[in-house]
């Protein structure tokens, strides 16, 4: 594979041309000059046009960046979510297991299978994989051993909808969401579960379990800020992003409107800068405005957050794809 100009160049320069044409190449030097400029021209331009798909307010994204291909050939990539070393792990649903990209390596591996088909995930402060497992429509907490301890599997005596992306308070309470997409491996009732698509809490001690907000439209991507103060929730049925205040009690207030679109999946820079997803990733400060659009070659981008060794790739999951992207700024988690 070529990667840059000059393997272009001496690529070029051992082609045998006929003599009409190579001419001008009979003085190597003077030919490879000629050429050095043709191809830097191209590089050029071409590097303008990867940059200027990307649109960039406030120079969040590392100068000359672009979307790099991290890995592929899975059915679906969902849930990323990044360990203390920066390390990702992200699921690939339809196959039902937890795969994980190296943040020295590039590598990726599979770290579980019979994953419970969990979708969004979240590592909380002991190093447990917290995860939506989609199969019987329960909360997981994976042990990096692979042990499995089921944190939720009923509300008020009645199986989940499908709990389907999380987030966890630093003091360890967690917030998911459980909207309603039916799934062909599902061996309970597919019609809804509860009486509505909600938002719901699970306390510290893992035995409270309540609702927080029952007035969404299929509710999905969720994140929360570093010291717990705001919460943020799509509302990906009627495309629209909420931010609450979070009660000392676990409880949600003052609901506003933050962006006029919903996201699959949702994270949280270290400036207060939030990421949706859909259509590539969609960025806004923290007062709502767009600062920032990454398109992704997919026809729907699923899930993002922050990874790497110095947590500054964005990391994409698309598709059958994972994708990163080179940050001027860090992730909050």
């Amino acid at each position: 594979m070529i990667t840059n100009k000059d393997q272009f160049i001496e690529k070029f320069l051992r082609i045998d041309l006929n003599p009409a044409s190579s001419f001008m190449l009979n003085n190597k030097s003077f030919g490879k000059v000629l050429l050095s400029i043709l191809v830097t021209t191209v590089f050029i331009f071409h590097s303008l046009a990867l940059n200027a798909q990307i649109m960039d307010e406030k120079s969040i994204v590392a100068d000359g960046a672009s979307l790099e291909l991290l890995g592929d050939g899975f059915e679906f990539t969902e849930g990323p979510a990044p360990d203390e070393q920066g390390n990702v792990y992200f699921t690939d649903q339809p196959n039902n297991e937890i795969l994980k990209w190296n943040a020295s390596t590039g590598e990726v591996s599979v770290f579980m299978d019979e994953a419970g088909r969990s979708n969004g995930m979240f590592f909380d402060d002991q190093g447990n994989l917290i995860t939506c497992a989609d199969m019987k429509n329960q909360l997981w907490s994976i042990g990096m051993d692979g042990k499995v301890e089921v944190l939720v599997d009923n509300y008020k005596g009645k199986r989940l909808n499908g709990p389907n992306d999380l987030w966890i308070h630093p003091n360890g309470g967690i917030y998911f969401t459980d909207p309603l997409y039916e799934r062909d491996y599902w061996e309970r009732d597919p019609e809804m579960q509860q009486d509505g698509q909600h938002v719901y809490y699970l306390g510290p001690d893992r035995s409270r379990l309540i609702r927080v907000e029952e007035d969404l439209m299929q509710p999905n991507g969720i994140i929360g800020t570093p010291e717990g103060k705001k919460l943020y929730v799509a509302g990906i049925g009627d495309d629209k992003t909420y931010v609450y205040d979070i009660n000392e009690d676990g409880t949600l207030s003052n609901r506003k409107l933050f962006a006029e679109l919903g996201s699959d999946g949702i994270t949280i820079d270290n400036e207060g800068n939030i990421y949706l997803t859909g259509e590539g990733v969609t960025v806004f400060d923290s007062e709502g405005e767009k600062i920032a659009h990454v398109p992704v070659d997919k026809d729907w981008t699923a899930n993002v957050c922050f990874g790497g060794l110095d947590r500054d790739v964005l990391f994409i999951t698309a598709m059958d794809s994972v994708f990163g992207l080179k940050m001027n700024v860090r992730g909050a988690y």
